[in-house]
């Protein structure tokens, strides 16, 4: 299975559930600007939609967005996968919320047409931020163990970092537990993050 990503994008959520399951992939990074692989091939080719992530299989299938890649690779292991169906559609329910609620406006953070854009941005993710402080129970979002979500949260919190964006106080604490996780450090090192 062949994994296009780029470093410190949403493609690192599904690159930390690649180490957390312990598949065996080979990491692709792509230059998001210019649509081309680190070989120099059209990225195109495999996502004609041109981000990233996206995972490519041996029969030729291509899986691509966040919500379908981390659902399929949190149910290829036991502990990442939600306990029942119900686990499984909140796990869903999360991972939408996440991708169109907080992902989305952060682009709109990275790239503002103006000062205006952007403070109304950060005033948006940072009330993003504070529903999902009320949301971690056992330091995680889901059924009190690290899954999915987690995984992209992290990633939203590390830009809210980068950002200057501050985080309410379980999402901090979230972040923290996240990143010291084997997979977390594996992914970072891999990307050239750590």
């Amino acid at each position: 299975m062949k994994f296009y990503h780029a470093p410190g994008a949403c493609s690192l959520a599904a690159h930390i559930l690649l180490h957390e399951a312990g598949l065996a992939y080979e990491p692709i990074r792509v230059d998001i600007p210019t649509r081309r692989t680190e070989a120099g091939d059209n990225f195109a080719a495999v996502n004609p939609k041109g981000y990233v992530p996206a995972l490519a299989f041996e029969d030729g299938r291509v899986l691509t967005e966040n919500v379908a890649i981390l659902d399929w690779l949190s149910r290829q292991a036991p502990e990442l996968a939600p306990r029942d169906e119900a686990g499984r559609t909140r796990l869903i329910e999360m991972l939408a919320f996440l991708s169109t609620e907080l992902h989305k406006p952060f682009i709109r953070l990275f790239f503002p047409a103006g000062d205006a854009e952007r403070d109304q941005m950060a005033e948006a993710v940072a009330g993003r931020f504070d529903w999902l402080a009320g949301r971690i129970e056992g330091g995680y979002l889901l059924d009190g163990r690290f899954g999915a979500a987690d995984a992209f949260l992290y990633v939203m919190s590390r830009w809210a970092g980068t950002l200057g964006v501050p985080l309410p106080g379980p999402v901090a604490a979230h972040a923290a537990l996240v990143e010291g996780r084997p997979s977390v450090q594996a992914a970072l090192r891999s990307e050239g993050l750590s």
